[in-house]
């Protein structure tokens, strides 16, 4: 190879690398923003368990539920989303929820 090959060859790589980590960048910012999921698109069935009642879904041949796991194996198997506290059973594919108690701040004057 010639110098002028070596330069274009090291060039074109360079290149390439740039494109290959803007690639994985694009990937990574459209995988977070298709973590959105809507819990009313889910079975959920109303049950009793040691802490009171709760709803808990095993719907998982829904897109929904399977996008809920996901949001929710990210969070470490638990989280907290539109006054709904969320968990993953130990199984991996049960889920449960109960409604957050919501309280009202007191103000002091």
């Amino acid at each position: 190879m010639t110098e002028k090959e070596d330069t274009a060859a090291i060039a074109l790589l360079e290149f390439l690398n740039a494109v290959e980590a803007g690639i994985a960048s694009a990937r990574q910012i459209i995988k977070e923003a298709k973590i959105g999921w809507d819990p009313d698109q889910i079975k959920w069935e109303n049950t009793e368990g040691s802490a009171g009642p709760y709803q808990r879904s095993e719907d998982i041949n829904n897109p929904e539920f399977k996008a809920m796991l996901k949001d929710l194996q990210a969070h470490n198997g638990k989280l907290t989303k539109e006054g709904w506290f969320y968990w993953v059973f130990q199984n991996g594919t049960t889920v449960g929820r109960k409604k957050r108690n919501q309280t009202t701040p007191t103000k002091t004057q």
